[in-house]
This record gives structure tokens, sequence and C-alpha cells, in this order.
């Protein structure tokens, strides 16, 4: 379904880089809900997506321009809000949509069949860690992180949609988590590539900019919610 204020799905590729691509479906919606395929040693993966026409076609072209296995390896669900349309794109490749063995109240909401993953997402290259598991507010998030591409995955805690940045950032802490930043994120060194759930991806000084978004976080709290708050009033 798509979000309020979304109009209809018109397919616009975004994160197009060697190793993988990201689309928007809904490209006019202010979630700005972003959705990747991965090319991998273990075939194609596709993170949190949301379907739309030219989905498949767009994961056929990246299988074709490489030379790993160009099936569909498995479709993951990163963040136990991202359901999104999992399920249907899974059916349609014979794959399974994969869920973190430790997140909950998502598999039965699934009509596909989940598998469990911990640790390596198959065999793909890329690690799972977990950024958020609280239930206060509820919210389970784990991110990918392939230490060989330096190509990292958020689905959630960070992003680079409007409603995420203020000032000069070029990626935003979520404003639900602004004053408790997902530090975390700095466990798994220091990526050239970071993959958002909303917006595009950052693919210069990514480091930095993740850095940036961390440490300025709280100071840049009350100017994030006075233009959200304008927005709000204006809109």
């Amino acid at each position: 379904m798509p979000m309020k204020g979304a109009g209809s799905a018109d397919l616009q590729v975004i994160d197009r880089f060697d190793g993988g691509v990201g689309w928007l479906a809904y490209p006019d919606e202010t979630m700005q809900r972003a959705s990747h395929a991965l090319a991998t040693p273990d075939g194609i993966w596709i993170i949190d997506p949301v379907d739309a026409d030219g989905v498949d076609d767009l994961i056929a072209e990246l299988g074709d321009e490489h030379d790993e296995p160009s099936e569909v390896a498995g479709v993951a669900v990163c963040l136990d809000r991202h359901k999104r349309d999992a399920a249907a794109i899974a059916t349609r490749h014979d794959a399974a949509v994969f869920v973190p063995t430790w997140m909950s109240g998502v598999a039965d909401e699934i009509d596909a069949p989940v598998s469990r993953f911990a640790g390596e997402l198959g065999d793909s290259g890329f690690e799972s860690f977990v950024i958020r598991d609280s239930s206060l507010p509820p919210w389970q998030e784990v991110g990918l992180y392939n230490p060989d591409t330096g190509t990292m995955v958020v689905p959630e805690s960070v992003g680079t949609a409007s409603y995420f940045l203020a000032g000069e950032e070029r990626l935003g802490v979520h404003p639900m988590l602004r004053l408790t930043p997902p530090t975390e994120l700095r466990s798994q060194g220091r990526p050239e590539r970071i993959l958002v759930g909303h917006g595009a991806g950052i693919h210069e000084d990514a480091a930095a900019a993740l850095e940036r978004a961390l440490t300025s976080s709280r100071s840049n709290t009350p100017s994030l919610y006075a233009k959200t708050l304008k927005g709000f009033l204006t809109g």
C-alpha cells in the first residue's frame, strides 16, 4: 500500500553503483521509502523493498551487469516496520523472506516462506548487526555491512530524506533518535557507502557524513524540530 501523499508508483532509480542499485517506487512521497538490490556471490539480495512496475527489470539488469549469480537469493526485512512488499517480490522470484532470528512480530505477518538469519546474510558477504532492539518505542532494526566493499545498509536510524536533515547535514539521525543517536553504527568501521531506507544513499565521504550525523545529532535537534514544525504549519 502506498503511503499517504505518495501518489501513483513511478519508479525512480537511485544509488546505482558497482554491486547494487536502489529505487524509489513513489518518489513524490514525503517518506522517500528506498529499496535496494545487492549483487553478491550468493545471488541478488533484495532489501526492504517497495514494489512498482519495472522493479523486476531493474533486478534483471543488475544480474546481467555482474558475474555474480543473477537469481534472487532472498528478500530481507531489516526493520520491523519495513515488511513493505517483501512477500510479493519474494513470491514472484520463488525466494524466501529473511528476518533476523531475534526480531519478533514480523514473520507471522508475511505471506511468504520465511527464513531466519543471524550473522552473515546467507553467503552474501554482508554481516548483520543489531542497531536497535527496543520496546519503548517499539523498534527492532538490523544493519548490514560488507567489509570487502565498504557498503553499509541502515534501514531507519539514519537517512537523507528531508525530515531527517538539519542544517548542512548530508546524513541525519532519525527525528525520534536525535537525543539517543545510534552510536552502534561506529562499531563497523569506516563505511565507503551508506544505503538508507529513506532517501538516496551517501556514496562520497560516507564515514565522515556518518560521524557528523552522530556527533551533531543532539545539538541540531532544535533546528530540525523547528523545521518540521514550520513545514507542518505551512504545509
